[in-house]
């Protein structure tokens, strides 16, 4: 395949199983024994019906999901996508009950296409970014303390 090929392949991927829902077409873009390289702990099941079943999971969190490829760069069989994702929290993710919060987070996904099909992905993705806008506590540093600290001491 031609580095536009693959190129192409990204894009479809990118259209169909997270902007329209499509998710079964992952079973098209994805090889079956793909590796998928992250860096969260994962289970994800093997080939397309792992990423489907990861994008099924996304979406029913964020029926109103919409993903723009920011930038796509190709050479020779790797792809490499910047992306950015919008969507409302309505339904349960990573075992939290729904927030009702809206989020806008990005992330770097990089692919390896071998005769047409994923055979490797690497997922970067801003998990601190999301967890923050639907309302975890995040710390930069040491936690705050339990009492503020005596300013006459």
């Amino acid at each position: 395949m031609s580095v536009e090929d693959n190129r192409s392949l990204v894009r479809r991927f990118y259209d169909e199983v997270w902007n329209r829902g499509n998710v079964e077409v992952a079973n098209e873009v994805f090889a079956p024994d793909y590796v998928r390289h992250d860096l969260r702990p994962t289970e994800a099941l093997t080939g397309g019906a792992g990423q489907a079943k990861i994008a099924a999971d996304f979406r029913a969190a964020f029926p109103d999901l919409r993903m723009e490829v920011d930038l796509l760069l190709a050479e020779e069989d790797l792809v490499a996508a910047r992306w950015t994702t919008e969507g409302t929290n309505t339904g349960a993710w990573g075992g939290r009950p729904p927030t009702g919060n809206h989020a806008i987070f990005s992330g770097v996904n990089i692919f390896r296409i071998r005769e047409g099909k994923v055979v490797e992905l690497w997922n970067h993705r801003d998990d601190l970014g999301l967890a923050q806008q639907l309302g975890a506590e995040i710390y930069a540093g040491a936690a705050p303390p339990d009492e503020p600290p005596d300013p006459g001491a």
